[in-house]
């Protein structure tokens, strides 16, 4: 249920309604817009629609249809803007993050970081635990990865992204970290995604591997519930039975999210489509889709890369999209950035 108050309507006259929906067995969740204040009940009580109609300051009393609640742009309608210091991801700026799908040795991810910095990446991505499909494969680095990675971000003064694949590691993760990404794998570990609801920086939330859209948007509001409003959605592709390609990077999936709900979008072209040569074609559709932002693997030495180097951009390939992005972007009124302003105080 949705609450629209009036205009005019007092903060004790919100209060009331709050209170009210309280003791109808409701948690609520306020949103204060430009004009109007909107009240999002959920939860498993019962509140009176009729009831609440009546009482002062209410405008009207909406029943949503959606079972994603605080996801939806009923309960909000103006897009949400998340910071992470002074970048604004879900703003007029295309956002790019950039960096190896795994930390391996510090020459390889301080390389890595400096020739994505130089091309305009503001937010570093790498991996310290990685879930692979095979026990036997490279599993990531853990702690000391993170240390890598974060000495490398503020040697840039980037913000890092990494992955977190257990409520056991969110601790220690979001340590380094200025984001925590939760992978497709762990998209529906509501275990997971609950403990994250109460964490107070950003989540990266990628779309899982055969997930509906609707299934994606109820993961994020595991993390909505919890009281964490900074999710980032991500698509990085779905299992069809399409082979040609490791997935089916779904471009429609950005607008028709972005039509449903106020959270910020960002595209996975690395992951959508699992080879380089295609990474540069998918990221500039995703940018004239509308996408808020792109996430995107890239290795000083892909080829010798301990995973994902098949998909993973050499700097210089990375360099010439960036440049083909700033002309596409201007097209539909966003931009991405062309300066090198430092940013302090990452991870500190």
């Amino acid at each position: 249920m949705v609450v629209v108050m009036e205009e005019r309507a007092t903060e004790a006259q919100i209060e009331h309604v709050v209170a009210r929906l309280v003791e109808m067995g409701m948690d609520v969740h306020r949103s204060t817009g430009i004009t109007r204040t909107v009240l999002g009940a959920v939860g498993q009580g019962h509140a009176d629609k009729g009831l609440i109609e009546l009482l002062d300051g209410v405008h009207e009393v909406v029943r949503i249809s959606e079972p994603y609640k605080l996801a939806s742009r009923t309960f909000k309608p103006e897009a949400t803007v998340i910071t992470v210091g002074d970048i604004r991801i879900g703003g007029d700026e295309v956002i790019v993050m950039a960096g190896p799908c795994s930390a391996e040795t510090e020459q390889q991810v301080r390389t890595t970081a400096a020739a994505v910095r130089r091309a305009g990446a503001k937010i570093f991505r790498g991996g310290a635990f990685k879930p692979r499909s095979s026990p036997y494969s490279f599993q990531g680095l853990g702690e000391a990865g993170l240390v890598l990675l974060r000495d490398a971000a503020r040697a840039e003064n980037m913000a890092l992204v990494s992955e977190v694949m257990d409520v056991s590691q969110i601790e220690l993760i979001d340590r380094y970290c200025d984001i925590f990404q939760v992978g497709a794998r762990n998209m529906q570990n509501f275990t997971l995604l609950r403990e994250l609801g109460h964490a107070r920086k950003p989540v990266l939330l990628k779309r899982g591997i055969s997930a509906t859209i609707e299934e994606w948007l109820l993961s994020a509001e595991y993390v909505l519930s919890g009281g964490n409003t900074g999710v980032i959605l991500c698509e990085r592709g779905i299992r069809t039975f399409e082979t040609a390609t490791r997935n089916t990077f779904d471009v429609s999936a950005i607008p028709v999210v972005q039509k449903l709900s106020h959270l910020p979008v960002v595209a996975d072209p690395s992951h959508g489509a699992g080879r380089r040569d295609m990474v540069t074609p998918m990221a500039r559709a995703a940018v004239a889709a509308g996408a808020d932002g792109l996430i995107i693997e890239v290795h000083c030495d892909p080829d010798r890369a301990l995973s994902d180097g098949a998909q993973s951009m050499f700097p210089a390939q990375f360099d010439r999209l960036m440049a083909e992005l700033r002309i596409i972007a201007p097209a539909i009124g966003r931009s991405i950035c062309l300066e090198t302003v430092a940013r302090r105080g990452w991870g500190q």
